[in-house]
C-alpha cells in the first residue's frame, strides 16, 4: 500500500504523539508499505523536506500570529482549505492508498483532500481536541473534577484561568470557541474511522461528541517500538547518568495539565529522601524550581533531552512519578517507563488504565495523600518495586508492541479498501 500519514508533530523535536507518528511510520514500512509523511508547522516560513531516518517529511508552513484566539484560527478554519489542497495534490501525485492523519492540524483538511480525491481516510485522536477547545477537560487547575460538557457557561470558567486577569475581555470569543469545536468535531465524523488511542478516550468520544459517535470507532494504542529499546537498554544501563543517588524521576512537559505542583506536595508529604529529578521543560519550570528550593527540596532540572537520554535516566530511576493532573489519554511517557521496567506511581487520568493495571504493573491514586503514599511504598520496598517493574515490562510488550499495533492499523487500512 502507498500510505500518506499527516501529522502535526515528527521527530527530532516533538513530544509523545510525534514518536507515536514515528513508530506507526517505521512500523508500516517494515511490512513493505511506502509510506510519506506530511506535516503542517508553525516551524518553517517555506515549504521543505526534510528527512529523518528515511523518511521524506514534506513540511507545509503555517503562519499563526502569537495571539490567543487568532493563533488558533489561523491554525484551524485558515489552514484547512489551503492544507486540503496540497494534501490532495500530494495524495494524486503520489497515487496514494490511504490516508491516516494524526492530529488536530492536520486532520480535518486531511479528510476533506482524502474524500475529493476518492481515497479512503483515517484519523487518530491522541487527545481531547474534539470536545474540548483546550484540547484537555480542564476547566479550572485547583480542581479535582473535569469540566462536564462545553457549554457557555463552563467555557466562561475555564477562560478565566488561561487569560488571568484580562478574562472578561475573552468572554466575547466564546462564540467562536464553540463554532471552533463544531466545525472540528462535524469534519472528524465524515473520516471513514476514528482511531482512539486508549478506552477512556473511545468513550469520551462517544459520550462528549455525538456526530463522532456515528463513525467507526476502533481502540488501537500508541506503539512501541521494542526492538529500539532493547537494542539501547544494555549500553544506557552501562551508563548512567551524572546521579549516584536513586532517585524520583518526573518526564514531560512542565505545565499546569502535567501536575508538577502536585509531585513537589506529594514528595513533602511522603517525607521521601531521595532527589527528585524533573526530565523536560516547559511555562511552570521557573515556578517549580523556585517552589522545590522553597520547600528545600532536593531536586534537579535537566531541560529538554533527547529521547535516548530520558532513557537512561529512566533506567536508572528508583521509580517514575506520573502526577499528571488532566486526562492522559495514552501517555508516552508510561508507555516508555513500562517498556523499560521502571516501577511507576501514577495518578489516575483518563486512559492510564490502558498502561497501568493497579498493585501488579504500578501503583494508581486519585488524590495527592495517595500519591504520596504510592510514592513512599516503592521508594520503602525495593522488592515491590522490582516486581512491578518487570510486569509492567511483561505487559507492554503483550499490548503496545509496536508489531501488534501495527497489524492491527494494517487490517484496518485493507478493510477500508
Amino acid at each position: 500500500m502507498r500510505i500518506l500519514l499527516t501529522t502535526d508533530s515528527f521527530p527530532p523535536d516533538c513530544g509523545g504523539s510525534g514518536w507515536s507518528t514515528y513508530e506507526v511510520a517505521q512500523g508500516l514500512r517494515s511490512r513493505g508499505h511506502a509510506v510519506s509523511v506530511l506535516r503542517p508547522t508553525p516551524a518553517t516560513t517555506e515549504r521543505r523536506t526534510r528527512e529523518y531516518h528515511g523518511f521524506a517529511v514534506d513540511e507545509i508552513p503555517v503562519a499563526a500570529p502569537n495571539v490567543p484566539f487568532v493563533r488558533n484560527y489561523f491554525k484551524n478554519e485558515h489552514l484547512y482549505g489551503p492544507l486540503a489542497g496540497v494534501t490532495r495534490s500530494v495524495i494524486e501525485a503520489d497515487r496514494v492508498d490511504i490516508v491516516h492523519a494524526q492530529h488536530v492540524m492536520s486532520g480535518p483538511a486531511s479528510i476533506a483532500a482524502a474524500h475529493a480525491a476518492g481515497r479512503p481516510v483515517v484519523c487518530t485522536v491522541r487527545d481531547y481536541w474534539p470536545v474540548c477547545y483546550w484540547s484537555d477537560l480542564i476547566y479550572d487547575y485547583s480542581a479535582s473534577d473535569l469540566c462536564p460538557a462545553c457549554t457557555p457557561a463552563m467555557m466562561s470558567r475555564c477562560v478565566r484561568p488561561r487569560a488571568g486577569s484580562l478574562w472578561p475581555l475573552a468572554l466575547p470569543m466564546i462564540p467562536y470557541m464553540r463554532a471552533n469545536l463544531a466545525r472540528k468535531r462535524l469534519a472528524l465524523s465524515e473520516a471513514d474511522a476514528i482511531v482512539a488511542v486508549s478506552s477512556t478516550l473511545a468513550s469520551d468520544l462517544r459520550a462528549r461528541a455525538p456526530e463522532v459517535a456515528r463513525t467507526r470507532l476502533e481502540i488501537i494504542p500508541n506503539p512501541i517500538d521494542f526492538t529500539a529499546i532493547d537494542a539501547e537498554e544494555p549500553a544506557l544501563r552501562r551508563s548512567p547518568p551524572p546521579l549516584t543517588r536513586r532517585y524520583v524521576l518526573y518526564a514531560g512537559k512542565l505545565a499546569p495539565n502535567k501536575g508538577g505542583t502536585k509531585l513537589l506536595v506529594a514528595i513533602r508529604r511522603a517525607d521521601l529522601r531521595m532527589p527528585v529529578v524533573f526530565v523536560g521543560d516547559g511555562p511552570d519550570r521557573a515556578s517549580l524550581e523556585a517552589e522545590a528550593t522553597s520547600a528545600g527540596l532536593d531536586a534537579l532540572f535537566t531541560g529538554w533531552l533527547p529521547r535516548e537520554e530520558v532513557w537512561r535516566w529512566m533506567v536508572h530511576a528508583g521509580l517514575l512519578a506520573f502526577p499528571s493532573h488532566g486526562p492522559e489519554s495514552l501517555s508516552r511517557v508510561l508507555l516508555e517507563a513500562s517498556a523499560l521496567g521502571v516501577p511507576i506511581a501514577a495518578m489516575d487520568t483518563g486512559g492510564t488504565r490502558d498502561i497501568i493495571v493497579p498493585d501488579r504493573t504500578g501503583l494508581l491514586s486519585r488524590d495527592i495523600d495517595g500519591l504520596a503514599r504510592d510514592l513512599s511504598r516503592l521508594a520503602n520496598d525495593p522488592a515491590l518495586a522490582a516486581t512491578l517493574g518487570e510486569s509492567a515490562r511483561r505487559h507492554a510488550h503483550e499490548m503496545f508492541d509496536a508489531r501488534i499495533v501495527v497489524d492491527r492499523l494494517e487490517r484496518l487500512y485493507r478493510d477500508l479498501l
